[in-house]
């Protein structure tokens, strides 16, 4: 897992390649769903993240088996399920069918993928031996890509490229940075703070967290924070870490914003850092942190002694519920 994370770039590079084979058609949208759920969608709020104000239509991640009721025929989905199997991306993939979307599958197989090429529906493959969580190059690239296709954002091939090199050269710098961040955590729960660019990426280390290193991990948003959980802080109501990540992008009153939470978070007494993942563009900064988020998830797993592959709770879950699909994130 922790060569997947150290080859994201790689997989960027390897999304773009297998989109342009797949051969997706272009088309004239009012709007754009990524429909999936855990890893598979992931891709899609980190994605619509990266585009911000560049998208010009509407672009919603859905997480369940229907789709939103302002999708009309001329909306456009990108239905992604690792397995193929995720009975909720399946449901998806059907309701967009009778609804008319135009239609695009990103999977390694399964039920979705058969069903999408028994319509003639574009199928983006994705290697089957990542974990659907480690897939999140591949997911991200691939929602953007769809925002493309679709007509709702520009295709910003060029800037995937470009943080692809840059993060590739930054290994090193990556892992070190990641490493410095574990102490403030270790041991306990922890709330993970985004702002713009970086508001899906804390939901995506909370969920590392809680999935690689089985522990207790939340994610909020700032400012909003700041107008109701500042009083949990400020009450010193249970023992938790904080962590702050910064929009490199960020205006001068968000930014404000942020350092005065973490100060009065510091002042409370609670362990906390703020992580500046820096980048040329909001590409390469978005997918810097979320590399060093998951490198900070695999460090806290090594420290607890927990498999960071073992998921097998979400196992028990799936078979209490009789799903037969996929994924955990």
């Amino acid at each position: 897992m922790l060569d997947d994370v150290l080859a994201i770039p790689e997989h960027i590079r390897d999304a773009l390649w297998r989109i342009d084979s797949a051969d997706l058609p272009l088309t004239e949208s009012d709007g754009l769903v990524v429909c999936g759920l855990g890893g598979s969608a992931v891709g899609g709020d980190l994605g619509r993240a990266v585009l911000g104000d560049r998208i010009t239509g509407p672009m919603e991640v859905v997480r369940s088996a229907s789709l939103p009721s302002w999708t009309t025929d001329r909306t456009s989905a990108l239905v992604s399920s690792h397995s193929g199997q995720t009975p909720e991306a399946v449901e998806a993939f059907e309701d967009a069918s009778r609804r008319g979307l135009d239609r695009w599958v990103l999977t390694t197989g399964g039920r979705l993928g058969e069903l999408a090429r028994a319509e003639g529906v574009g199928v983006v493959g994705v290697p089957g031996l990542l974990a659907p969580r480690s897939a999140v190059g591949y997911t991200t690239t691939a929602a953007i890509r769809a925002a493309g296709l679709a007509g709702i954002a520009p295709d910003i091939r060029g800037e995937l490229e470009d943080a692809a090199e840059a993060l590739a050269s930054s290994t090193e710098s990556i892992s070190a940075q990641a490493g410095s961040i574990v102490p403030t955590m270790a041991g306990l729960p922890v709330v993970i703070h985004g702002s713009g660019l970086t508001t899906p990426v804390a939901r995506r280390w909370a969920n590392q967290i809680n999935e690689n290193a089985k522990g207790f991990a939340f994610a909020a948003e700032l400012p909003e924070a700041a107008h109701n959980a500042i009083e949990a802080w400020g009450a010193g109501r249970g023992d938790f870490a904080a962590v702050f990540l910064i929009d490199p992008g960020a205006s001068p009153s968000e930014r404000a914003a942020m350092d005065t939470f973490a100060s009065m978070v510091g002042e409370y007494g609670a362990p906390s850092i703020e992580v500046d993942p820096g980048g040329d563009s909001r590409s390469e900064a978005l997918l810097r942190a979320v590399m060093i988020g998951d490198l900070v998830s695999l460090r806290l797993a090594d420290e607890v002694g927990v498999d960071p592959a073992d998921i097998s709770a979400i196992e028990e879950f799936k078979r209490r519920t009789a799903g037969d699909g996929e994924e955990s994130s």
